[in-house]
């Protein structure tokens, strides 16, 4: 069975502007795909559990969307095609469909073949002492760039992609914070400083492009942590055009390395994102690798 699931609230509602078009397509190429674009969250992830097993999915929206419905995406074991919708897609950057025109994509979503990736599955504990898990496509954020993502969603709505992104920087800059962070990498203490951000990443990419971990690999049993270390004001500002071209892990205080499972502990509780979405502030997080856990429509 296929399915086209939509989230009308992609793109800041704009992606639901496209659903006469996709049905116009559909008719015409695949009359026996199903369209749907529940506006609640609960019936898009009911809709996907009612699925047989191995089932294929064309998502429309972006990283977010993708997210919030990766847990049960994972649990049913779906093969996964995406029209890239959303204002970050970076995903869809990893999989080589982002910039395609909608209607090539989604042919390549319903007819491409599957290849399975890793994913990272992050356990956390809130300040609250409350415990989460949070699985994820792209990156697991651990202070400054969570930060700026909280910022970033609640920025404003006629700038999108890499210009809200940042904007949702230069702001955050302004009220730089430091995080006390210890990391244990595969058992190993690797970093206890005071720090501008840990982060890990499944793509080369987050923040609507920015080419974070340039060498990152979907399919390659790991993930990549990007640690930046304690930063004044100016230091911050001048790495972040390094940091868009790619040319920030020379950086002294820039470190990166694969891992299979990593420890973060933070007493003060550090912002924390999956994907591009807030999820609050943890006190300690385990964040593990996946490996070829989903099967996805990849060029």
């Amino acid at each position: 069975m296929t399915l086209v699931l939509l989230n009308p609230h992609a793109q800041g509602g704009r992606a639901a502007r496209r659903i006469p078009a996709l049905r116009a397509w559909l008719a015409a190429h695949a009359p026996d795909v199903q369209l749907a674009a529940p506006e609640a969250l609960q019936d898009s992830v009911a809709l996907l559990q009612s699925l047989p097993e191995g089932s294929r999915v064309v998502v429309v929206g972006g990283d977010g969307t993708l997210n919030c419905w990766l847990p049960t995406l994972l649990a049913r074991r779906l093969t996964v095609g995406l029209l890239p919708m959303g204002s970050g897609n970076d995903s869809a950057r990893a999989w080589g469909v982002h910039g395609l025109p909608w209607a090539q994509a989604l042919a390549l979503a319903l007819q491409g073949p599957a290849q399975a990736i890793d994913t990272g599955l992050a356990r956390w504990s809130d300040l609250q002492g409350q415990t989460h898990e949070t699985p994820f496509l792209s990156s697991l954020t651990a202070g400054f760039d969570s930060a700026v993502g909280l910022r970033a969603l609640n920025g404003p709505r006629w700038l999108r992609g890499l210009p809200r992104y940042l904007w949702a920087t230069l702001h955050e800059l302004i009220h730089l914070r430091h995080w006390n962070l210890t990391l244990h990498s595969d058992g190993h203490l690797k970093h206890q400083a005071h720090s501008l951000f840990a982060s890990s990443l499944n793509t080369p990419t987050f923040g609507s492009g920015m080419p974070a971990v340039p060498h990152a690999q979907l399919a390659d049993g790991q993930l990549d942590v990007l640690l930046a270390g304690s930063f004044g004001h100016l230091g911050a500002l001048l790495m972040l055009p390094r940091l868009l071209i790619g040319q920030h892990l020379g950086h002294p205080r820039i470190a990166s390395w694969p891992y299979r499972q990593l420890d973060i502990d933070c007493a003060q509780g550090v912002p924390l994102a999956a994907d591009g979405e807030y999820l609050g502030e943890a006190r300690q997080v385990h964040i593990h690798c996946q490996a070829t856990s989903l099967k996805v429509v990849r060029r």
